[in-house]
């Protein structure tokens, strides 16, 4: 099995956090009527691809590790990523349903059919989605390799085809579908179809399988086109932020209204993705200085700690600020970010370092035993 561990990915995890953290940021500043909207287009359009990016990675992952030409043991597969993704989203899940019940005193959600949903849906917390949509590529993993492997064969025609039908779906799906039906289940499908109909990020999923496939062609490419791959993520940036700016000036749109149109999922938000994916892993297969090189490895080491953790940290942090009548002015939702990068960073330490002494904990919230622990050791050699 290919073992080729390519940098630039650890690289993009601790970006693509950064960013996760900055949208979740730009929320919480509408809480203060004069919010800057060049500051809410930092925090919420410039980091549209860091939710999606991470499903380039997580499928560039896997097939640089199970190429096409190795055996794919299915069982096996499932059952390291039940325990890697699955553990840690019920565990996380169940964390903050009973955060939710503790501060409100409201025990309903535990109650049928609601608990169903929150588990099914990811509504337990509004990151945990993105577990559920990675849970369902990978039980659908061998359909995937089969589509990788039609592809490749034809790869940038192929790719293309897809990417204009990834467009087509999302704008069906983000501005056209509406609920309304009568059978109440069909509605509660479709009103959370975001949460979990992973067609929405196939093509940045496959684009992550084709790529790795062919990684000495994708590098090729990259540096070939380095030039062109800046210029279609510049160019693209600017359709995000002109866009934005359209809706808000001269559509008279709210700041949230603006960014609920123009987001990852929009025609534009789709081709930014691409661009910001290839620019970003061209950019970070270059040698970078070190410092920037040890912060972006260790907030990529950290990074699936620090989503699971950063909504509590938040929520508390707000808490706090809203309790001291300290509003959330520009300067402050930059401290707001920075604190909460800062805290949910030591929470991830914290808690990696209680898994080091409680093995059962790490396996829960992390789906993975200490790097020292035996079980972990005799799991490595079975991979």
């Amino acid at each position: 099995m290919n073992k080729q561990h390519i940098v630039a990915l650890d690289y993009i995890r601790g970006l693509a956090m950064l960013g996760v953290i900055g949208i979740h940021t730009g929320a919480y500043s509408l809480s203060y009527p004069d919010s800057s909207p060049h500051l809410f287009a930092l925090f919420e359009i410039f980091t549209r691809f860091s939710v999606p990016i991470f499903f380039f990675v997580s499928a560039f992952g896997l097939f640089i590790s199970q190429p096409l030409a190795a055996d794919f043991n299915y069982p096996a597969f499932m059952r390291r990523r039940f325990k890697s993704v699955l553990l840690p989203y019920l565990a996380w899940s169940i964390l903050y349903m009973l955060h939710y019940t503790w501060i409100s005193g409201d025990a309903g959600i535990w109650h049928l059919p609601t608990v169903y949903e929150y588990f099914f849906f990811g509504l337990a917390s509004y990151q945990l989605y993105f577990l559920v949509i990675l849970l369902w590529f990978y039980a659908l993993m061998p359909l995937w390799r089969q589509l990788t492997r039609l592809i490749v064969k034809a790869p940038a025609t192929s790719l293309f085809m897809l990417l204009f039908g990834q467009i087509v779906f999302n704008y069906y799906s983000s501005y056209l579908l509406k609920t309304g039906f009568d059978n109440y289940y069909l509605n509660v499908a479709v009103q959370y179809r975001m949460n979990y109909w992973i067609f929405h990020y196939l093509f940045i999923f496959i684009l992550g399988a084709v790529c790795a496939e062919l990684y000495p062609q994708f590098q090729a490419a990259l540096e070939r086109y380095r030039q062109r791959v800046t210029i279609f993520f510049t160019v693209t940036l600017g359709g995000m932020l002109l866009a934005y700016y359209y809706f808000i000036y001269f559509k008279q749109f709210s700041l949230e209204a603006a960014v609920n149109t123009v987001h990852q999922l929009s025609p534009i938000g789709v081709l930014y993705t691409v661009g910001a994916t290839l620019f970003w892993f061209k950019l970070f297969s270059t040698p970078l200085s070190k410092w920037l090189s040890a912060l972006l490895s260790r907030l990529g080491e950290y990074s699936y700690l620090i989503y699971l953790v950063h909504p509590l940290v938040m929520y508390h942090l707000f808490a706090q600020l809203t309790k001291a009548s300290i509003p959330l002015t520009p300067p402050a939702v930059i401290a707001f970010y920075l604190v909460t990068l800062a805290l949910s960073t030591g929470l991830a330490l914290l808690i990696t370092r209680a898994g080091s002494l409680i093995p059962l904990v790490s396996l829960a919230l992390t789906g993975s035993f200490p790097k020292q622990h035996p079980l972990r050791h005799k799991h490595n050699r079975t991979m």
